[in-house]
């Protein structure tokens, strides 16, 4: 029997990816959402010794649609996710969705040394990862 394949998270990340500062408001980081498939931005670290954030388009929904408040006077950091987890660039896939599903994420931005090279989620993992074509 033959081993899997070893799937990188590298493999199946989104390289492209918003960025935005815990001071914008909702109203500015939604327009500053430049990639299609953008469902989360990551929020820029303010100092070398502080943590990237993250804010899902979920967050926005509960945080601000739900509760009729207006984006316009809404800040990312009043409704980020901060310190997020990240993810190494070369952990394997399987290890990737371990991870997720023991803190309950589903999206995580992917950090080699101290950058932000990507995002990855459950859906990348599946789709790029075990939909891939076997060789």
């Amino acid at each position: 029997m033959s081993q899997p394949p070893l799937i990188r998270v590298r493999d199946v990340m989104k390289p492209h990816f918003d960025l935005v500062d815990g001071m914008d408001t909702v109203a500015q980081a939604l327009e500053t959402m430049l990639h299609v498939e953008t469902k989360c931005l990551v929020v820029r670290k303010r100092h070398p010794d502080d943590e990237y954030g993250l804010v899902t388009l979920d967050d926005i929904a509960r945080r601000v649609l739900a509760r009729d408040r207006a984006p316009e006077r809404v800040n990312i950091y009043e409704i980020m996710t901060k310190p997020v987890l990240p993810v190494p660039p070369t952990m394997d896939i399987r290890y990737c969705a371990r991870l997720f599903d023991r803190f309950h994420i589903s999206r995580a931005p992917v950090i080699d040394g101290a950058e932000v090279e990507g995002i990855v989620s459950y859906t990348d993992m599946v789709l790029k990862g075990l939909a891939r074509p076997q060789g």
